[in-house]
C-alpha cells in the first residue's frame, strides 16, 4: 500500500469513527477494571478485617475470596466482551475502510 493510501484511510471520516469508538470503548473497560483492582487494593489496605469475615457463618470461604474470584471471572468476562466486539464490530469496519481505499487507489 502506497502512502496516499495509507493517508486517505487516514482522513477517511469512517476511519475517524472507528479509532473513536474503539478507543472509547477499550478506555471504558480500562476504567472498569482499574477502579475495581484499586478498589479491592484500598480495601485491603485499609479494611483487612471486612475481607476476612466469613461470607456465611461458620463457612470457610471469605469475603475476600469471593470478591477475588468474581473480579477474576469478571476479567475474562470483560475480555471476552471486548474480543467479540473487536472481532465483529470494529473488524467490519476496518474491512469496510480498506476496501474503500483499495477502490481508490485503482
Amino acid at each position: 500500500m502506497s502512502s496516499e493510501m495509507y493517508e486517505r484511510m487516514r482522513t477517511d471520516p469512517k476511519f475517524q469513527r472507528l479509532v473513536a469508538r474503539r478507543g472509547r470503548f477499550a478506555w471504558t473497560l480500562a476504567f472498569i477494571v482499574l477502579g475495581m483492582f484499586y478498589g479491592f487494593v484500598l480495601v485491603v489496605a485499609f479494611k483487612p478485617a471486612l475481607l476476612g469475615r466469613p461470607l456465611v457463618a461458620g463457612g470457610m470461604l471469605t469475603i475476600g475470596v469471593a470478591v477475588e474470584l468474581f473480579m477474576f471471572i469478571f476479567f475474562w468476562v470483560l475480555t471476552a466482551v471486548y474480543v467479540r466486539r473487536a472481532n465483529g464490530e470494529f473488524d467490519e469496519m476496518t474491512q469496510e475502510i480498506v476496501k474503500a481505499a483499495q477502490k481508490e487507489n485503482k
